[in-house]
């Protein structure tokens, strides 16, 4: 009978420390954002309450990891001085409205969904919660830019205290990790006021900064002297180039290695990083892709068409005079300039594609700047593949 399973140990040693739910030990790259998180959340240890905080960057910068390490120390130190302390980390991924958010919480919490109840009903479901829980509990909002605007979760938490919908022996803070650099920006005037003061930025990383992350998780994760020092440094180096994302070049050293096991060498080398480099682009390009509506696939072709002629950032306007082309081309009805915003705003969420908001000239107010956010050539390989939009990439030359 045939052996329908691989072995693997050749090459890998403990693959888990390559996956994305691997919280490391040390993030010596992050040193100034970790004591920066730490100081936010020091009065928490007797003399007061965590400040709300805001930890803002793109994927695969560390955000959550940094946030899981300074609150798994800050933990160990709360029990030292004596401090009830309870942390509750929570994905918004997915979740459009904080209305969502406020009923995943309470049944992650109870086993009870007070989905169908007014919004005062499902909060005070929310606060019953953290009192129950009591002592200071401090609330982790990972991808919180997944409710959009809808900001009421954090008002609400933010002025729970002064409200009276918590005890007074009860204390709740708030960490909001969000990928959206617009994020903050865009949030009403009351709630931005709670984290203004305490963002925290985590600016992409370098290649060196890349480097050193990949060589930690190569000790532990690889057979010993299996992967070439320059194999690492060319999934660094196209990582820091593209997105500056740990995850990017972990995903690249990792396939890296799946591909060296395939082909049956003992060695990871730099044609199997190039190699990597490809499969990993496209296959996060088609997963951030497959599935979308046809007008969410003409609006990421129009970006498309002007992010290959070298015309982005580009204003909304110019992005829906190049999308009514290609609808011209396939024959296809063209809808609105503000429903064509929706579907480049949607898009932006799944991380496709990116904006930025500055005053246009002499026109003033703000306006939207759009650019492509994913590997161009990938992007363009997989639109490429889908049969309904034969004829029209032709645009493209």
């Amino acid at each position: 009978m045939p052996d329908y399973f691989q072995d693997r140990s050749s090459v890998f040693e403990d693959e888990s420390i390559l996956s994305e739910e691997y919280t490391p030990g040390e993030l010596p790259e992050r040193e100034t954002e970790l004591t920066k998180l730490g100081t936010a959340l020091s009065p928490g240890l007797g003399t007061g309450t965590p400040h709300d905080v805001f930890l803002q960057g793109k994927t695969g910068q560390g955000k959550t990891a940094a946030a899981r390490f300074i609150l798994s120390e800050f933990e160990k130190r709360a029990a030292e001085n004596g401090v009830e302390l309870t942390t509750i980390f929570h994905s918004c991924a997915g979740q459009g409205s904080s209305y969502q958010v406020v009923c995943d919480l309470v049944e992650k919490q109870t086993g009870e969904n007070p989905n169908g109840h007014s919004k005062r009903k499902a909060f005070d479901h929310l606060y019953s919660v953290i009192n129950d829980i009591g002592g200071t509990v401090v609330l982790v909002l990972d991808e919180v830019d997944s409710i959009g605007r809808n900001d009421l979760l954090l008002y609400e938490l933010s002025r729970a205290k002064d409200n009276e919908h918590i005890a007074s022996d009860v204390d709740i803070s708030v960490i909001g990790i969000s990928n959206d650099g617009n994020f903050l920006a865009e949030l009403s005037p009351k709630v931005k006021d709670s984290f203004r003061e305490r963002r925290i930025m985590f600016d992409a990383y370098n290649a060196e900064q890349l480097r050193s992350i990949l060589e930690r998780r190569v000790e532990r994760a690889f057979v010993d002297g299996v992967v070439d020092e320059s194999a690492i440094a060319l999934c660094a180096g196209y990582a820091a180039n593209d997105q500056g994302s740990a995850r990017q070049a972990i995903d690249y050293l990792y396939e890296a290695g799946e591909i060296a096991l395939s082909n049956g060498d003992n060695r990871v080398t730099d044609e199997h990083a190039k190699e990597a480099e490809a499969k990993v682009d496209r296959r996060s390009v088609m997963r951030s892709i497959e599935g979308l509506t046809l007008q969410d696939h003409l609006a990421l072709l129009a970006l498309v068409i002007l992010e290959s002629r070298g015309e982005t950032p580009a204003r909304t306007r110019n992005v829906y005079a190049t999308y009514r082309d290609v609808c011209t081309e396939l024959g296809t009805n063209d809808i609105s300039l503000d429903r064509v915003r929706d579907h480049l705003k949607e898009l932006d969420l799944l991380g496709v594609t990116q904006y930025s908001t500055r005053t246009a000239g002499s026109e003033g107010g703000r306006k939207y700047f759009w650019e492509l956010n994913t590997d161009l050539r990938a992007t363009i390989e997989v639109l490429s593949s889908i049969e309904r939009l034969d004829g029209v990439l032709g645009l493209l030359d």
